[in-house]
């Protein structure tokens, strides 16, 4: 009934609006449900030959639970900023502030038929190159391999690499992306190696550049 509620929500947004928001689709689920939550949208444009994204946050609440749903053809060198003018508005908010509350990227499970999340709460992006200061994971547009340490793997072995090697000191994941890469190949990719948030307890940096 909670999944039907919410997926209701949304389709009537869409519906009062004459449009849609094509999002993300997955076979795992990291968060199945999500109580006392906002919705934010964020949509598909273009003019002429550019791409745009617009944000709807008309609904949100700042005390609640955000999710996040975002048209998954959108690149990430433009939805990025406006995610983070959005984190930025909830972290600096004091008289209100909530510090349960957290941030959701929402998505379709493609095999429980529903809607799902994946938590980006403690997220820091930035639209720059990393530069040192760990192991950095680039991952590039289109391409299902990485290289780490001079070795090629699939993006899908690489949680298992990491946590096989005996490290003295777990060394801090910075994770680098495309600013090219859609934002459905960017989501699928942080469900893939989404057990690595667990690896250290650094706070999570994610580069666009």
């Amino acid at each position: 009934m909670k999944y039907l509620s919410l997926i209701a929500i949304f389709l009537l947004f869409s519906c009062a609006n004459k449009e849609d928001i094509l999002l993300p689709k997955s076979n795992v689920t990291i968060v199945s449900d999500v109580q006392d939550h906002s919705p934010i949208y964020i949509f598909f444009r273009t003019n002429d030959k550019d791409t745009l994204a617009e944000v709807n946050r008309k609904n949100s609440i700042i005390t609640t639970n955000w999710i996040l749903n975002i048209d998954k053809r959108l690149p990430l060198r433009i939805v990025i900023p406006e995610v983070m003018k959005l984190q930025d508005k909830k972290r600096k908010e004091k008289a209100h502030k909530n510090e349960k509350a957290e941030n959701y990227y929402s998505y379709a499970d493609t095999i429980g038929k529903n809607m799902a999340f994946i938590p980006f709460t403690k997220v820091f992006y930035k639209m720059e190159k990393p530069l040192s200061g760990g192991l950095i994971l680039n991952f590039k547009k289109k391409s299902d391999s990485i290289l780490i340490d001079n070795i090629k793997m699939k993006t899908n072995e690489i949680v298992g690499y990491i946590y096989d090697i005996n490290y003295a000191v777990n060394p801090k994941i910075i994770l680098a992306f495309d600013k090219n890469m859609s934002f459905e190949e960017y989501l699928q990719i942080k469900i893939l190696i989404n057990e690595l948030d667990t690896f250290n307890k650094e706070v999570p940096q994610e580069f666009i550049y």
